[in-house]
């Protein structure tokens, strides 16, 4: 069965934005760009609310600027033909290979983890994430820790109030003192 994977960087707080929406100190440089790589190739689907997609329809046009580097022309090359389910309230139609979700988080988890596949189910957003944990849905979450705090914003873990134990899987430090880490959710 297709896992379902939660990955972004966070301030060491734990936020993903600030209290103002920046997020400018998690830009990764090309050592944490690569990591955002390999995993972007072990993924069939990306699952991503409103303003997630929003911030990545930068990538739908971006290799026509000549101004990208090897590892942005890359990201580009695998991200736009990548399947995506972007979930909102608020937009009637999405750009490239996307699609609006037609049913809940949960019944669209479902529909994926039924289609043949063996990649993985990526979540993007925190609010979409902390849907998909309050259902249990999630089996991976890999954060990027940036050394900053920024003392409120959006939270990367969902607050649903529940406990979830957790195996750390792989530990990994970069020059940029970024840390990733990889925890399997124990059922």
């Amino acid at each position: 069965m297709r896992k379902v994977t939660y990955s972004m960087g966070i301030s060491l707080d734990g936020y993903i934005v600030g209290p103002d929406g920046g997020f400018d100190w998690s830009g990764p440089d090309e050592e944490v760009f690569r990591l955002a790589l390999d995993e972007l190739r072990g993924v069939d689907v990306h699952l991503m609310g409103r303003r997630l997609y929003e911030t990545m329809l930068y990538w739908e046009n971006a290799e026509q600027e000549q101004s990208l580097d090897e590892v942005e022309r890359e990201w580009t090359a695998l991200w736009n033909p990548l399947p995506k389910v972007v979930f909102s309230t608020t937009l009637s139609e999405v750009r490239g290979n996307a699609r609006l979700a037609t049913g809940t988080v949960a019944e669209e988890i479902a529909r994926l983890r039924a289609e043949p596949g063996e990649g993985e189910i990526a979540i993007g957003g925190a609010t979409l994430a902390a849907a998909v944990a309050a259902a249990g849905l999630i089996d991976e979450y890999r954060p990027r820790v940036h050394p900053v705090l920024v003392g409120g914003g959006i939270p990367y873990f969902p607050r649903h109030e529940r406990r979830e134990d957790l195996e750390l899987l792989e530990t990994r430090t970069f020059t940029s003192r970024v840390v990733h880490l990889r925890y399997r959710v124990v059922r």
